[in-house]
C-alpha cells in the first residue's frame, strides 16, 4: 500500500475533491425515496432506517474527519448529515396517525446512539481512539452497505433483483472506490477497510443484477402465487 500512496500522494486533492462530489452526488439519492413518498402520499412501506443511519454515520465521520484533521471529510459529512436531517423530516412530514409515534423512537435511539459514541471519544484514551472509533465507523458502514443484502433469500426465491435500488448500489461503489483510494493516499487503515468491505458488498449486489433480471418472469410469477395457495 505503501508504494500506491507515494504515487498517489501527488494527486491527494484531486482524489479528495473527487470523493467529495462523488458522495455528496450520492447522497442526493435519497431525494428519489422521498419524491415516491411524495408521491404515495404516505411513508407507509418505506422505512426511516437509511436515513437516520446516513445521519449518525454521517455525523460520526464528522468527528472522525476532525481526528484524521481533513476538511474534505469534515465539509462533505456535514452535508450528508443536512441532507439526512431533510430526508428524516419528509418522511415525518409523510408519516400518518400512530406510525409518528414509532418514527420518534427510531430518532431517539438514533440520537442516544450516536450521543454515546460521541461522548465515548471525549473520555477514551488519546492514544487508541482513532483505531477503536474506527472499528465502531467499520462495523456500522458494514451494517448500512450490507442492508439490502437481508432479502437476498427473496431475490433468490423470485430469481429477480426487483426491490434492490440499483441507482444507490451502484453510486455507492463508486463512492467506496473514491474513498478507498483517498484512504490510501492518507494511509488510513481505517478508511481503506470501511471501503474495501464497502466495494466487495456493492460489487456482491451489483452482481445479482448481471445474474438476475430486474422483475420477475412470468413463470416465477406463476409458481409464487401456487406456492401461496398451496400454504
Amino acid at each position: 500500500m505503501e508504494s500506491l500512496a507515494v504515487a498517489l500522494q501527488p494527486y491527494k486533492d484531486t482524489v479528495g475533491l473527487s470523493a467529495a462530489v462523488i458522495t455528496v452526488l450520492q447522497f442526493f439519492s435519497g431525494v428519489f425515496v422521498v419524491n415516491d413518498i411524495r408521491r404515495k402520499g404516505s411513508s407507509e412501506g418505506f422505512s426511516a432506517g437509511p436515513f437516520l443511519g446516513g445521519a449518525v454515520f454521517s455525523l460520526l465521520n464528522v468527528q472522525f474527519g476532525q481526528m484524521l484533521q481533513d476538511d474534505a471529510m469534515i465539509k462533505v459529512n456535514l452535508i450528508g448529515l443536512g441532507l439526512n436531517v431533510v430526508y428524516v423530516c419528509a418522511f415525518y412530514w409523510y408519516t400518518l396517525g400512530p406510525a409518528k409515534n414509532k418514527v420518534w423512537g427510531q430518532i431517539g435511539l438514533a440520537g442516544a446512539i450516536a450521543a454515546g459514541l460521541l461522548a465515548y471519544v471525549q473520555y477514551e484514551d488519546p492514544k487508541v481512539v482513532e483505531f477503536r472509533f474506527g472499528m465502531i465507523l467499520t462495523v456500522i458502514l458494514l451494517i448500512l452497505v450490507g442492508m439490502p443484502l437481508l432479502g437476498l433469500g427473496e431475490i433468490l426465491k423470485n430469481k429477480s433483483t426487483e426491490g434492490l435500488p440499483f441507482p444507490i448500489i451502484l453510486s455507492g461503489s463508486f463512492v467506496s472506490l473514491a474513498w478507498l483510494l483517498y484512504g490510501v493516499i492518507l494511509r488510513s487503515n481505517f478508511l481503506v477497510a470501511q471501503n474495501v468491505i464497502a466495494l466487495v458488498l456493492g460489487l456482491v449486489q451489483l452482481s445479482l443484477f448481471v445474474i438476475f433480471p430486474s422483475k420477475p418472469s412470468s413463470s416465477t410469477k406463476k409458481a409464487t402465487k401456487s406456492d401461496k395457495k398451496t400454504n
